[in-house]
């Protein structure tokens, strides 16, 4: 869809291209869409998106289509150096000042009622709160959709590379009116190369984000200079997070929705925020680049007509209320709406995690066969030492990221792990048939007792859903850097042989195991291209081309009781 396709626009209800002026003389390029004359003279409140992408996206075309037949007037924008904008994008810091000014411009205008709220996805999710800790006195609440507190726990994960993720996010850094030039490589061609601090000049020199991504290991002032979560405080208005359970931005969410919740500055912004949880990834989801099918279904999973949601209506009953105080009802209604997938109903809960979980420890067992014959996972403590499992890492020859949340149009989501988990160098732990539905909601964590003949190498979890067929569906997963498990800010080389307690941070699911499936969680030491390959060596991992194979062993027993912890709901 583009303008030109659309139905006739009533005459001086749609303003392109009016140049915005921020504090240091640069404009910024908007598209003003008011109501219809219908709907009386305004003023009106204002919706606002900020966006790298695109202001003329087809998709916010039609929500500011909508929007405007609600009553709202709706400013589209194009963020500094993007689009029709002029400077140069430094992404993500030039937001919060970009972000305010832009906001008192709207405040001043005299189709504006002093009222404004924002609206967009993933980039688009963060221009919005970012500023908000500037105060405009113009911006009444935010409704972001797939955002983050910062960069170091979206690009960086623990440490480790969000490798995919940083690369499409390269793949669409040229992609502006002023950067034609440059190549919109392929990269899946890329997502070998070696050293990784120079394998994105094979395409563009032009941006030093993706450089900053590699270098910076530590949660710095790079990160910080951006980060939200030292700066909850200064917002005082209420947000309304919106993401999905298959989200690469999933993790994200839940520290904005808590930092947002307990820290804001008013008792008001505090209580009033909001998080609404869906079985929704980055990229597919009811407003989704690829929208969900009119069942609610994936490849390998089906979620029903009630996983689907009406993106306008979300935000008609946030902004009706906090925009124009319309009464209705959201302000009393449970401060988050989570979808239980399995069950695939949406239940209220009030706190994250949920107040009433009972942690419950899942132990490894094996005869030393959980590489073929697969392990044995039970709330029954090991009472002997066991029979260790040992298997193979080599770099060249990876396990492939398939499903939970990994970011990609094919194979993000609830996918069938169940091939990936007969591989040798996976090792996998199923409960026996559930005897009864059991729901897990929260966030998961594995530790494992393991040592390594490398000197540094990476350990993977993954939790999946195994239904009577065997199909083995991917919910939520994670990744230690051995180097990285006492933190970031204390690397730290493992000694070869010697047996280390690991903690791998598995995110979050909300799921029903159904009576009859079972529980399985595999244990690895690749998830790629998701997160970048460890090379084994210890080198410095910007700049080593070295590679080595690592021989794994886990232990589970008496001394080394290697679990997965899962958050049951009780019935």
């Amino acid at each position: 869809m583009t303008l030109d396709s659309l139905p006739l626009i009533e005459p001086g209800r749609l303003r392109l291209n009016i140049q915005v002026p921020m504090r240091d003389g640069v404009n910024l390029s908007a598209d003003i869409w008011l109501p219809p004359t219908s709907l009386g003279v305004g003023p009106w409140p204002v919706l606002l998106l900020r966006t790298i992408y695109d202001n003329q996206e087809a998709r916010y075309i039609e929500w500011a289509r909508q929007f405007t037949a609600r009553g709202y007037a709706v400013v589209m924008q194009d963020c500094r150096g993007r689009g029709d904008s002029d400077g140069d994008w430094e992404p993500y810091v030039c937001e919060l000042y970009d972000g305010f000014d832009t906001h008192e411009w709207i405040g001043e205008q005299s189709w504006c009622d002093g009222n404004i709220g924002t609206f967009g996805l993933s980039y688009p999710g963060f221009t919005q709160t970012l500023p908000a800790t500037l105060r405009s006195k113009y911006l009444k609440a935010v409704a972001p959709i797939a955002s983050q507190q910062d960069n170091y726990g979206h690009h960086r994960v623990n440490g480790v590379i969000h490798h995919n993720v940083s690369f499409a996010f390269l793949n669409m850094l040229g992609r502006s009116m002023q950067y034609e030039s440059l190549k919109h490589f392929d990269q899946d061609t890329l997502f070998f190369a070696l050293p990784l601090d120079t394998a994105m000049e094979e395409v563009s020199t032009a941006h030093p984000y993706y450089a900053g991504i590699i270098a910076h290991e530590q949660y710095d002032e790079w990160w910080s200079s951006y980060s939200l979560r030292d700066k909850y405080d200064q917002v005082d208005i209420p947000s309304y997070f919106i993401t999905g359970w298959f989200d690469s931005l999933s993790n994200e969410n839940f520290k904005l929705f808590n930092g947002w919740r307990k820290n804001a500055r008013s008792e008001d912004a505090r209580k009033k925020t909001k998080l609404l949880v869906g079985p929704w990834s980055h990229q597919i989801a009811p407003w989704g680049r690829v929208p969900m099918g009119e069942n609610g279904e994936y490849a390998d999973r089906t979620f029903g007509k009630q996983a689907l949601s009406d993106v306008i209506e979300i935000h008609m009953h946030w902004y009706d209320q906090q925009l124009k105080g319309i009464d209705t009802g959201i302000d009393d209604e449970a401060p988050i709406r989570l979808f239980v997938m399995g069950a695939n109903e949406w239940h209220d809960e009030y706190e994250w995690p949920l107040a009433r979980t009972e942690w419950t420890k899942y132990y490894l067992h094996s005869y030393g066969d959980a590489e073929s014959d697969g392990g044995l996972l039970s709330v029954e403590a090991p009472s002997t030492e066991e029979p260790v499992d040992r298997f193979t890492y080599e770099p060249s020859n990876p396990v492939a990221s398939l499903g939970s949340q990994y970011q990609t149009f094919d194979f993000c989501g609830p996918h069938d792990r169940s091939k990936l988990q007969q591989r040798d160098d996976v090792l996998t732990f199923t409960t026996a048939p559930l005897a009864e539905d059991t729901e897990v909601t929260g966030p998961i964590r594995a530790t494992i007792w393991a040592s390594s003949d490398a000197i540094d190498t990476d350990f993977t979890a993954a939790l999946t859903d195994v239904e009577p067929d065997g199909k083995a569906i991917a919910l939520c997963e994670g990744i230690v850097r051995a180097r990285f498990r006492n933190g970031t800010d204390n690397p730290e080389m493992i000694t070869p042989g010697d047996i280390y307690e690991f903690g791998i941070d598995m995110w979050n699911t909300s799921n029903m195991f159904k009576k009859g499936h079972s529980i399985r969680v595999e244990i690895s030491s690749s998830n790629f291209p998701r997160y970048n390959r460890n090379l084994n060596t210890g080198n410095p991992i910007a700049t080593d081309t070295e590679i080595r194979t690592a021989n794994q062993t886990l232990y589970h027993g008496v001394e080394n009781p290697s679990h997965l912890t899962l958050p049951i709901i009780p019935r």
